[in-house]
């Protein structure tokens, strides 16, 4: 009994009474297929970026198998296997998964221990991606949809679900971490966060990550926190803590966080010799090794040695036919690097967004239907998000002011009072927070329509914004998360470096995004109301100058005005040459090409509209026709989305040209305050004109 008690660490433990409501031979059978799975990783080198969880397996299995409630889901991180495993990962995914084989779970697009499973008999693990500190927003977001179910939908059975977080030590210095302990406790949100602290991020120990090295510790005086602070190789008091803790999150009462200690008894991945540690505390890592301590409080009490012996072979062999199954996989073709960025009819996603839940919006029509006189942008916007907030229970729209304000431009202004602060609501001042929550919402089943308040706010998000567009791609379908992210940007009347910025390549960059820059209030409402009744994530950029500009005003098109994604509009036929631009340069263009037709010339304007896609067809054709090409566009020249459509001019369409494809643009810098020097850098109708000149005389 002593030697039992030095071994739990923990003098004052004595006969195990296995109290807790853990089944103990299914946690030591997946505890010991978790170690060796990871042993035989190790001891083959067959995966080629492999990632021991060997330390963290008990506290991870212990927890998996309390997620019993029906939206119980997980964000967790690349040390989470066991907690995978606990959940309904088969052995065989798990190699398909590090061996990049056809069958594991992101089906060789992703890091194999970069897991995403739908709800088997357990919790939901959501889509995790391999940045630090990135499962804490997503998860957050999840725990909202739950109580938006309960509390808006009425869906009374989940009540009691819970969203939990897994994360190491590392991650608590994390940006995702602060935003979702944020907005997890000023809305007393269903979450609970598990910290596995093995005092390492990689080679960095924890001391620069938490003052004191204690998270726990430093959190203890956080407001709206329950939390539990314990020994994660103890089996009795880790279960114990566990039970408490889940609980206690499962009351509704708030979040709670849970530190547990625990070893990393390998490197940080297999390419980590862990030369960094001293002969102690690599000897203090096996002493605290979870395995032998867990057999110690089995055995003899609850298994006989035989038995655990025999579940040792068991487990060995079981992950020794999984790999060689798993080596007969075929690999994963090439042609299907492509498949899934993007939305299939055919083929939904299993889990996120309305479809994968059945539920079916109205398509809409190309039709429209004028109701009243011109309107502006702002009102355009409005009416657009009022209708579609009547006709779709799961659409709720957030972010920084948009509630009792009505958003810093006025587009939400009244929306709260009408639905409710459920739907309509405010969020803390984190654009981290405000993604990664929609994100989580959307795989929630839900419709988030989070706004920015300005382009260059998003920066700190774009980590999320990444990830999101990747979501489908990433889980070979299993997953998507279709959010609508409307984001003001570029000048009104004046400028400066931080609220007129554009710069909407970057998002055309990032794949797996739609991307909306209507240059008029009827565009505005028809590509809007496209992208909350579709099922990819978007992101609308709404003109600052276009808002309430006279040039933009049109009559309302109708509730059910749909504008397609990738359909150009010719707003000005001509034969000389075409322009192509988009967003607040169209107003700018017909300037000067009507200044050019005083002057005899006839000049072509295509508005894109949308820039991912955006309409080659049309411009093409007209290219034919006119055989000379302007593109404008108000963003930096270098690296801007001009480049990408003279490219494609110059592959499919050179020998159609009569002159060299021209860009306007900004100069690489940023927008600065001063109106003159504003006119030195935001592209003018003089500036146009001159160049339209100089392509139609050439």
């Amino acid at each position: 009994m002593a030697a039992r008690a030095a071994l739990l660490g923990n003098s004052e433990i004595g006969e195990p009474t296995f109290t807790s409501s853990q089944d103990w031979k299914e946690i030591a059978r997946l505890s010991l297929l978790s170690r060796a799975l990871d042993n035989l990783e190790e001891k083959t080198g067959v995966v080629n970026y492999q990632f021991s969880a060997k330390g963290h397996e008990l506290a991870q299995l212990l927890l998996s198998q309390k997620l019993t409630f029906p939206f119980d889901a997980a964000s967790v991180y690349y040390r989470s296997r066991p907690f995978a495993l606990g959940s309904g990962l088969l052995p065989t995914e798990a190699f398909e998964a590090g061996l990049a084989r056809s069958g594991g779970l992101s089906n060789g697009r992703d890091v194999g221990v970069v897991f995403n499973l739908p709800k088997r008999h357990l919790a939901t693990i959501i889509p995790m991606a391999g940045d630090v500190g990135a499962q804490y927003t997503p998860a957050v977001g999840w725990a909202q949809g739950i109580r938006y179910r309960v509390e808006e939908l009425g869906e009374k059975e989940i009540d009691g679900s819970i969203a939990v977080i897994l994360g190491g030590d590392g991650s608590v210095a994390a940006n995702g971490f602060w935003s979702a302990l944020t907005i997890a406790t000023t809305q007393k949100l269903p979450v609970l966060f598990m910290i596995e602290d093995n005092g390492y991020g990689i080679s960095v120990s924890s001391e620069f990550q938490t003052p004191g090295r204690n998270i726990a510790a430093n959190l203890a005086a956080f407001k709206n926190l329950k939390i539990w602070d314990g020994d994660g190789v103890n089996p009795p008091e880790t279960a114990s803590l566990i039970d408490q803790a889940v609980d206690y999150v499962r009351q509704g009462t708030g979040p709670a966080l849970l530190r547990l200690t625990c070893q990393r008894l390998s490197g940080h991945s297999g390419h980590d010799n862990q030369a960094y540690k001293s002969a102690a505390e690599r000897q203090k890592d096996v002493e605290r090794d979870p395995i032998p301590i867990l057999q110690t409080y089995l055995v003899p009490d609850l298994m006989t040695a035989d038995e655990w012996d025999a579940l040792v072979k068991q487990t060995e062999q079981e992950a020794e036919e999984a790999l060689q199954q798993a080596l007969k996989s075929p690999e994963v073709p090439a042609a299907e690097a492509t498949t899934h960025v993007w939305y299939n009819p055919a083929d939904p996603a299993e889990v996120g967004g309305l479809e994968s839940e059945d539920i079916y919006l109205p398509k809409g029509t190309d039709e429209r239907n004028p109701q009243g006189g011109r309107i502006n942008m702002i009102e355009a916007i409005r009416r657009t998000l009022d209708s579609e907030l009547a006709i779709n229970d799961r659409m709720v729209v957030f972010g920084e002011d948009v509630g009792f304000k009505g958003g810093v431009h006025a587009a939400t202004l009244g929306l709260q009072k009408k639905y409710g602060d459920g739907r309509v609501f405010d969020t803390s001042l984190s654009e981290e927070g405000i993604i990664g929550r929609a994100v989580g919402m959307a795989l929630n089943g839900l419709m988030p329509v989070p706004e920015i308040q300005f382009r260059k706010y998003a920066d700190p998000a774009t980590e999320q914004l990444n990830n999101c567009g990747t979501t489908r791609w990433r889980t070979n379908n299993r997953f998507a998360s279709p959010i609508v992210v409307r984001i003001p940007g570029g000048y009104r009347k004046i400028g400066d470096p931080w609220h007129s910025v554009t710069s909407e390549v970057t998002f055309a960059h990032q794949p797996g995004w739609r991307v909306a820059v209507p240059s008029n209030a009827e565009d505005a409402v028809g590509l809007l109301r496209a992208s909350l009744r579709g099922n990819d994530p978007v992101i609308f950029f709404e003109h600052r100058a276009m808002l309430d500009a006279a040039w933009a005003r049109r009559a309302y098109p109708g509730d059910e005005f749909v504008l397609p994604f990738g359909q150009g509009k010719i707003v000005r036929e001509g034969e000389d040459c075409t322009i192509v631009t988009w967003g607040a340069m169209v107003e700018l263009c017909e300037e000067a090409a009507e200044t050019l037709a005083q002057k005899g010339h006839s000049v072509e304007i295509i508005d894109l509209r949308t820039l991912v896609p955006w309409d080659k067809a049309m411009v093409l054709q007209s290219i034919r026709k006119t055989s000379k090409c302007l593109i404008v566009h108000e963003d930096i020249g270098r690296g801007g989305f001009g480049a990408e459509i003279a490219a494609v001019i110059s592959d499919e369409a050179f020998m159609e040209l009569d002159g060299p494809v021209k860009r306007i643009t900004a100069p690489a810098v940023p927008v600065p305050y001063s109106p003159a020097l504003m006119a030195g850098v935001v592209p003018t109708a003089g500036r146009i004109e001159a160049a339209l000149t100089e392509l139609v005389e050439f």
